[in-house]
Parts: structure tokens; C-alpha cells; sequence
């Protein structure tokens, strides 16, 4: 068995607290990212998987071994770094088989199992080829080769794709993607890239501060995010979080309302301030009755069009339309929310989620400042 536990896991660098009290359990075969903005705890987490730093406190478990004292060499695990860290004397076939020459696996049984790794990252070609020969796309799939020679438990991916162009990078997530589903190993893969997290993973850990915001599947995290933060950090643009005020049956910002249905939240919804959430493509920009706006920017995207939008309190929220919509600058419009799209938060920094359908155990709420 393959699978991760953190149990209660803290990291301090002397005063500093990179993580606090971390606690996930990764399941065997699972394609797990760790996404978080720059700070945030993720590579500490790796890196104390891998027994490149090691938990204050707490505990990491692969399987039902604690690893905390392992040395990252008996641990079974290999790490694909951002850096692909390849020899450059040495050609594509002596980088991937560098791992069992260490081993000392030697002969037909290095070179079947190099022919093998070779053949999965169609690398059969470029074998005999040194690194500096090798697209970036080309030498980080040489780098997944020399994880996979080694048939570890566990592979850990430290933002493998933040050097390569857009398209190598798309290219590169299909690759990750059917990699998984034939190995069906268990990966860890930290990155800053939503859209990486988004489409790769069958759960995603989002990180801030050194907490963990929320664990859940990238339906759940999208739809239904757990506190102000993961809201405004998931989603091209994030969701719009609009301050104003709940007054019976209506949300009010401005001194204009927007009718909620209130047996869609908690008991504890309260009158009084509050936030409410609305993804821009559930809004519909129209003339008439609606939250006054004005347009003050509409960026045309080929398939799309996203529209900046000022309310009548001078704050600005996105919108998404058909890209064949006109809309002018200062063009003043009516917007209407699709109802069963509005989350409610706390008017707190870093408020959490109101609305009724769960509160899942793989939830963590933000801590409030």
C-alpha cells in the first residue's frame, strides 16, 4: 500500500512557522496536488516527504511506516524536481539509468528496465542523445524517466512544468495525466498553476499561510469553496466577492438588493454584514431591473469575452459573455446572478462559506485574522 499521512504535522524554521498542524491522508494510487500561492507550505510538505527537511512535530507516514528518521534513499519515493537536475555528460539512456547503476544493477537487467521507461515517455529515439541536445519538454520527460526507472511507491513532483512555454506545458499535462492512469502510482504534485491542479488531480489540497484551506475534489473546491481565500484564489477570473449586507430575504450593497433564498444557508445566517460570492459566469449582464454597473473594461479572449464591471459602491467585479457581445466602455448596465449560484461568507478577512450542502471532513476553515 502506497498511501500519504500527515498526522498533525508542524514545521518551524527557528520563529517562523511554515507549517501548523497539517493532517492529509493521501490514498494509494491517488493524483494529489498541493496548490497554494508562493510561501505557502507546500514544497516544506514535499520536501518533508521526500526527507529533504524533516516535521517539527507530527507525523509522516508512507503505508503504515512512519518515515519520519528515514533517509530519503529508503524511503521509496522519487521526486521530479523544477530543476530536471540531469548530467550533462552523460546521454538520455546513462541519466535514466543512473538511479540502478547506483543500486548496482548492472547489465541486461539495468538496460531492460531503462528500455522500458524509455519506451512508456517515448524516449526510444533520443537515447544516445546528452541533455543540451533536448527540447525542455524532451529533458523533463528524461526526468520522469529516472523517477520511474526506480518503480518507487510514491512519486513526488515539485512544479515539474513551471519552465516549459504554454503549449509544452499543456502537452506536458496530458502526458502526467496517462502516465498516471497506466501506473496507477501514487503522486504528489506541488504547484502554484490552478489549472495544472485543476485538471490533474483527483484531489486538491489548497494551501495558505501554512494551513491547509480545504482537501476536496476540484468540483467541490470550485463550486463550493470553503472560506473567502480558496474563492478568491480558484478560478481565471476568481470568483467576485461583493461586501454588503443580509436584510431578510436580500442581500444588499449599495442600497440596492439582490433576493437570496435563505433556507439555502446555515441556521446561523444572521442580518448584518456578509459577503456574497458569485462566479463571473453566473452573472448575466442585461438592461432594466438588476444591480446597477457601468463597463469599464471588456477584453476580448477569441471564445469569450471577460467584462470589468463598476458597482454603484465603486468596487469592480468580472463578468463572462459570449465573445460576440458589444459592450462599450462606460456603457451602464443591469446585472442579475443566477440564485442558485450565490455563496454567502463571513465579513471576516478570511470568512468562511455559509451556504447549506456540507461541511465536509476534508474541509479545514481558515483561521481569522
Amino acid at each position: 500500500m502506497a498511501n500519504v499521512t500527515f498526522r498533525n504535522v508542524h514545521k518551524a524554521f527557528g520563529t517562523y512557522v511554515a507549517l501548523e498542524n497539517l493532517d492529509l491522508d493521501i490514498r494509494d494510487g491517488e493524483f494529489v496536488a498541493l496548490l497554494g500561492p508562493s510561501g505557502c507550505g507546500k514544497s516544506t510538505t514535499l520536501r518533508m516527504l521526500a526527507g529533504l527537511d524533516f516535521p517539527t512535530r507530527g507525523e509522516i507516514l508512507i503505508g503504515d511506516r512512519v518515515v519520519n528518521d528515514l533517509a530519503p534513499g529508503k524511503r521509496d519515493i522519487a521526486m521530479v524536481f523544477q530543476s530536471y537536475a540531469l548530467y550533462p555528460h552523460m546521454t538520455v539512456g546513462e541519466n535514466i539509468g543512473y538511479p540502478l547503476k547506483k543500486r548496482g544493477i548492472k547489465g541486461r537487467a539495468r538496460e531492460e528496465a531503462v528500455q522500458k521507461a524509455a519506451a512508456l515517455l517515448q524516449l526510444e529515439p533520443l537515447l544516445d542523445r546528452k541533455p543540451k541536445q533536448l527540447s525542455g519538454g524532451q529533458q523533463q520527460r528524461v526526468a520522469l524517466g529516472r523517477a520511474l526507472v526506480r518503480e518507487p511507491q510514491v512519486f513526488l513532483l515539485d512544479e515539474p512544468l513551471s519552465n516549459l512555454d504554454a503549449k509544452l506545458r499543456s502537452y506536458m499535462r496530458a502526458e502526467l495525466i496517462e502516465l498516471h492512469r497506466r501506473l496507477g502510482k501514487t503522486m504528489v504534485y506541488v504547484t502554484h498553476d490552478q489549472l495544472e491542479a485543476m485538471t490533474m488531480a483527483s484531489r486538491i489540497a489548497v494551501m495558505h499561510a501554512g494551513l491547509v484551506q480545504q482537501f476536496d475534489t476540484p468540483d467541490a473546491i470550485y463550486n463550493r469553496p470553503a472560506n473567502r481565500f480558496v474563492a478568491g484564489f480558484i478560478g481565471t477570473p476568481p470568483m467576485n466577492q461583493i461586501e454588503g449586507a443580509v436584510d431578510g430575504g436580500d442581500f444588499v450593497v449599495a442600497g440596492h438588493r439582490i433576493p437570496i433564498d435563505r433556507t439555502a444557508f446555515v441556521d446561523s445566517l444572521r442580518d448584518g454584514p456578509a459577503v456574497l460570492g458569485v462566479r463571473p459566469e453566473a452573472i448575466t449582464i442585461a438592461t432594466g431591473e438588476g444591480l446597477p454597473a457601468t463597463v469599464r473594461l471588456a477584453e476580448n479572449t477569441g471564445h469569450e469575452t471577460i467584462v470589468t464591471l463598476e458597482l454603484p459602491d465603486h468596487s469592480r467585479i468580472a463578468a463572462r459573455v459570449e465573445a460576440a457581445r458589444r459592450l462599450d466602455v462606460g456603457q451602464n448596465v443591469a446585472l442579475r446572478f443566477d440564485p442558485t449560484a450565490i455563496h454567502l461568507f463571513e465579513a471576516t478577512e478570511n470568512g468562511a462559506r455559509l451556504n447549506r450542502d456540507e461541511t465536509p471532513a476534508s474541509v479545514i476553515p481558515m483561521r481569522s485574522k
